[in-house]
């Protein structure tokens, strides 16, 4: 048992947790308060994350929202690690009997599930929430390192590696998302255009692959993730 003086990680204590109903008459709970603030923070930006803000959009007195979430840092740890579940619940590890398969699939869930809400990725994907759902994804990448055969301290500096790859690019390609159609288009275009038509003269390389330029302008997550697991395939003692 937590000393009394210790605050939980994750959520508020339960006596300030008490169910009370708003004055629109909605009782508020947790995971409520959760599926608004990501609504705001998929539909304005970061800087609508606020208590105030999301009060009103909870038809709210602000201050209902400290019985459960320390505040707006605290609401966002909680983001990431309800997004880190998500990844979870979609990955089926007994589908793979090979581990660097199931890393793989694994990697791949922690990716989509992050594109599905690119404003919640790119703000919470490079942040520790130190909750239930990242300690069990952590447990899990680890784990199948470790079937692999590698020693412990080769498992936890491997999956530092894949994992971090696997957010960097989610981060990315959700800081893309979150561009206007317009300038995504835009930036697509240029690889087929604008470089396409630089000189041989001045540009020989870019020139020889400028029909196969275009893929710059595709996610790169699935093509790393080959060349992570090749190479750790390649040291795995089993």
């Amino acid at each position: 048992m937590a000393p009394p003086d210790r605050v939980t990680p994750d959520r508020v204590t339960a006596e300030r947790r008490r169910r009370r109903p708003t004055k629109s008459g909605v009782v508020l709970s947790a995971e409520m308060i959760l599926d608004k603030a990501r609504e705001l923070l998929d539909e304005h930006g970061a800087e609508a994350l606020t208590i105030r803000r999301l009060g009103t959009a909870l038809g709210a007195d602000p201050s209902a929202v400290y019985r459960y979430y320390r505040g707006a840092e605290d609401l966002l740890l909680a983001l990431g690690d309800r997004l880190i579940g998500e990844a979870l619940d979609a990955f089926r590890p007994d589908n793979h009997e090979d581990w660097a398969e199931a890393l793989r699939e694994f990697g791949r869930c922690a990716y989509r599930a992050a594109l599905r809400h690119p404003r919640v990725a790119a703000l919470s994907t490079y942040r520790v929430t130190r909750r239930p759902n990242e300690q069990r994804a952590v447990e899990t990448g680890i784990g199948l390192l470790r079937r692999a055969g590698f020693d412990d301290a080769t498992a936890v500096r491997h999956y530092h590696a894949f994992i971090d790859t696997v957010l960097g690019h989610a981060a990315l390609d959700a800081a893309v998302l979150r561009l206007p159609e317009n300038q995504r288009a835009g930036d697509a275009q240029a690889w087929s255009e604008a470089y396409a038509e630089l000189p041989a003269d001045d540009f020989p390389h870019l020139h020889a692959v400028r029909t196969h330029l275009p893929t710059m302008a595709t996610p790169a997550v699935e093509h790393t993730m080959d060349l992570l697991l090749t190479a750790l395939r390649a040291q795995a003692p089993a």
